[in-house]
């Protein structure tokens, strides 16, 4: 692999657990004259022309194509907004490109294709990239060299070339401090960004491919056969305060504060940098983030432009803590690359000088804003820093990879080929190297383990953003949804274990069982009212207690730790101790703490674990120090009915101090669900079929069986329902999916409520082609008035299947609507029909034939 960087680059050191590109390991630190052949420049999230060293090292051959690629396995990680930013920074870049001297080529599908075939055409030599962290597209940039190694033609004359933009002059990256407080001693100034040079035109005639628009995007993205099931990307659009809240109305808790609050469009100035149709982040090209940039800046001084005091009051709505509006703001453009860190820690410092004569004061920067940008920026460039060291680091135990969650750094594992998927969450102050004793071990009796180090802990980043509990989980839903791609057992420790109760209550789902590991949270008795609020603002107190709470466990950490560890303290040992007070050194980690005066655990677990008992383990340390282990079990085994309790003797984090223990409880656990799970597929695979037959009783489940009561697709296996021998409108065929999820095959009278199920599913074998497509067709109208048929094209039967839970409960609700206009209709017409013979006057011969009719079209239920 060779890499290219400006000035002095950071050298490399090879790792097994990093994929490397061909070319020998070669460096070429220096292009300085020019190069014959072509070169290919990928761009994948360095959309821009300013402070680009790929375009500049590019720029050095006789031709040059930049090549932007549309693939369905990059755009998946990006919201409709975000692919808005996308097309028009692609726009920016395009004009930008053609301004000097090129031209930007637009292409569709995967990757390593497009590149082969562009390769071929243009004789290309060299492909120049920008390095990555995020692992699927460090995964990508591999198939691509593994897809042009196989190509007999280039006989070994195509270099590719990864670059960088070095923020700071680092010659080695193994010489970089583990430590940021050891780092800022080193006090190293950040490198001025570069101009972009005039590039070569390509030497032959090329169709350069239309830039899409967001509809063509969307549209393309739909077609993708890889793309996860459309349950889980509504999933991943769920609010968990809306969820929330919504499950705590039911208990009658009324809520005061509206999430969903609408505000009326805001005006847009002439030239707004705002280009989203929410209209909530920066966008557009180079030049429209660097104009937004001076605005928020200079947010202190005011001014009479309508630009600027647009930025000015997004920033003021985005300020949810000091300092957090500069990422929510332009976050996803320096993600995207749109603008470098290193331009806009330029920016920020040039305008500061500005405003002291020249100078930097040693005290601190002058504006609020100047702080924010600055800090924000070099905080981003320590995070991926360590990523790219910990990607090629041998020090740790476990490789790792990266995942970007809303912009941000996240570091995990996974160990595992084949089997049941397990998450492992650690708790507060820990990492995912916590579980360094559990992940290989649990992994090695044939299952896939994922352990994580969630937002602002471990190694993964510590952003300036409000912390909560509910973010937490949202960040744990999105990595089931995206990284581990199929429903897990989940296992937390500690506050970990608050968490994975909060996304197994909010979307079970995505949650084949849960095991809380000495979990925070309490049990109690009353759930009629649960306090809830959702504004988290940092108080000064809070403040005051985050840098005294930090004092504190810098200088008592060893003993603190200890502490947990009551029954084998040598397991409290220097490493963990070490890399505790590593994280307490990162930027971000006084934000952190501050949110411990801000967590909301008044959601009781069992209130988040009702209707999920039946598949959940409590491993409990009796001699935690931190909560009273006899107390909380005693109230779990008395309102957590079913849930299978685990006593062992240790302290807070069992799974680390008798880690031989733990393993084996949840090596047998995750066995007995997979069994029961499997024993359940059958009648999975029944209720598909069955289903299809029995939706077209007129005489629906739920108006006999379930006295018209919501979700009769899980009452109809509540021990209380009654089952009616004569009855088969009982019989809704769409409750397998549920019989799995909620683990209720043992009620009351199932088998003999199944056997109705069964006969009558048999007879419906016959017409079942028929019945198919039929249910599509009703499928495409249900979607097509749903979406105003933007999502109704290509939909078949697969899709009916993969949706089938959602559309029984919106056909089930629309035929109880009909079938109660159908009772309504025959109340009418009896009632007439009764005061008719009162009076004994017979109908007139003009009213008979519409009678008539109606009485065809309507029959009794």
């Amino acid at each position: 692999m060779a890499v290219v960087g400006f000035p002095g680059s950071l050298s490399l050191p090879s790792a097994p657990n990093r994929q490397t590109l061909r070319g020998g390991g070669r460096r070429n630190n220096c292009i300085c004259c020019a190069r014959s052949g072509s070169a290919i420049l990928w761009f994948k999230q360095d959309l821009r022309v300013d402070d680009h060293f790929g375009l500049v090292a590019a720029s050095k051959y006789q031709s040059l194509v930049p090549l932007y690629v549309f693939d369905h396995r990059i755009l998946s990680r990006y919201s409709d907004e975000m692919l808005e930013l996308v097309l028009f920074a692609l726009e920016d870049l395009r004009k930008s490109l053609k301004e000097q001297g090129s031209d930007l080529m637009i292409r569709f599908g995967r990757v390593e294709n497009v590149i082969r075939e562009l390769v071929k055409e243009v004789r290309a030599t060299s492909i120049f990239a920008e390095e990555e962290v995020e692992y699927h597209l460090c995964k990508m940039i591999s198939i691509v060299d593994e897809s042009l190694a196989t190509m007999p033609s280039l006989d070994g004359k195509l270099e590719i070339f990864q670059w960088r933009t070095p923020f700071y002059d680092i010659k080695n990256l193994n010489d970089l401090p583990a430590s940021y407080n050891d780092f800022t001693k080193l006090q190293l100034p950040p490198t001025s960004p570069i101009v972009s040079p005039m590039l070569p035109r390509a030497r032959i005639e090329l169709n350069w491919g239309d830039m899409p628009t967001f509809d063509e995007l969307k549209e393309f993205m739909n077609k993708n056969p890889w793309k996860s099931k459309e349950s889980w990307t509504v999933i991943k659009k769920m609010s968990a305060e809306r969820i929330l809240l919504e499950k705590l109305s039911e208990l009658g808790k009324r809520i005061k504060k509206n999430l969903d609050i609408v505000h009326a469009p805001e005006k847009r100035a002439d030239k707004s940098v705002f280009f989203t149709r929410k209209g909530n982040i920066v966008g557009g090209g180079t030049n429209s983030v660097l104009n937004a940039l001076a605005a928020y800046l200079r947010y202190l001084e005011g001014t009479a432009r309508s630009d600027w005091q647009e930025v000015h009051e997004r920033l003021r709505n985005a300020e949810s803590r000091d300092g957090a509006s500069f990422f929510a703001l332009f976050g996803p453009a320096v993600c995207l690359g749109i603008i470098s860190r290193r331009r806009v820690h330029y920016e920020a410092i040039k305008y500061e000088k500005e405003r002291n004569a020249g100078f930097l004061s040693p005290f601190g920067y002058s504006a609020t804003t100047v702080a924010a940008a600055a800090d924000a920026v070099c905080s981003m460039e320590w995070y991926w820093l360590m990523a790219l060291r910990s990607l090629t680091s041998n020090e740790r135990k476990y490789s790792t990879r990266i995942w970007r969650w809303n912009g941000y750094l996240i570091q995990y594992t996974v160990v595992g080929h084949e089997g049941p998927a397990i998450l492992l969450v650690h708790g507060f102050g820990a990492f995912f190297e916590h579980y360094r004793d559990n992940i290989s071990n649990i992994a090695n009796s044939g299952n896939r383990v994922w352990a994580i180090s969630v937002l602002g802990f471990g190694k993964s980043e510590k952003p300036n953003i409000v912390y909560t509990e509910l973010m937490w989980a949202q960040l744990l839903r999105d990595f089931i949804v995206e990284v581990v791609g199929e429903p897990v057992h989940l296992a937390g420790n500690s506050i970990g274990g608050y968490f994975v109760a909060i996304v197994t209550s909010l979307w079970p789902a995505l949650v084949k069982s849960l095991v809380l590991i000495n979990s925070a949270g309490n049990v109690i008795p009353e759930k009629s009212f649960v306090p809830f609020s959702n504004e988290r603002r940092t108080s000064r107190a809070a403040w005051l207690g985050a840098r005294l709470l930090l004092f504190f466990l810098r200088s008592n950490l060893k003993n603190t730790v200890k502490q947990c560890y009551p029954t084998r303290i040598e397991r409290a040992d220097d490493w963990l101790i070490s890399e505790m007070l590593r994280a307490s050194h990162d930027p971000g980690v006084l934000v952190v703490l501050e949110s411990i005066f801000s967590f909301n655990l008044s959601i009781p677990l069992n209130y988040l674990l009702e209707g999920f008992e039946e598949k959940i383990l409590i491993i409990q340390g009796m001699k935690d120090p931190i909560s009273d282990s006899k107390s909380k079990l005693a109230m779990l085994k008395e309102y957590c009915s079913g849930v299978v309790i685990k006593e062992l003797d240790a302290g807070h984090c069992p799974h680390d101090e008798r880690p031989e223990e733990v393993n084996s409880i949840i090596q047998k656990w995750i066995a007995t669900v997979e069994t029961s799970t499997d024993d359940c597929s059958l009648f999975f695979t029944r209720g598909l079929v069955m289903y299809l037959g029995s939706i077209l009783k007129e005489d629906i489940c739920w108006n006999k069986a379930c006295k018209k009561l919501t979700g009769c697709h899980i009452r109809f296996c509540d021990e209380s329902l009654r089952h009616y021998e004569g009855n088969t409108s009982n019989c809704n065929f769409g409750i397998s999916d549920e019989i799995i999820h909620y683990n209720i095959t043992r009620v009351k009278d199932f088998l003999r409520k199944l056997s109705f199920c069964v006969r009558w599913g048999l007879q419906s074998l016959r017409n079942l082609s028929e019945i198919l497509q039929q249910q599509v067709k009703e499928y495409k109208e249900s979607i097509w008035k749903e979406t105003k048929g933007d999502s109704a094209k290509g939909i078949d039967a697969v899709d009916l299947l993969c949706n089938l839970s959602e559309y029984l409960k919106r056909k089930i609700k629309r035929e109880f609507c009909l079938e109660s206009l159908k009772k309504s209709f025959w109340r009418f017409k009896t009632m007439k029909k009764h005061q008719a013979a009162q009076k004994q006057t017979p109908p007139t011969e003009s009213h008979q034939p519409q009678q008539l009719a109606f009485e065809i079209s309507i029959q009794e239920p």
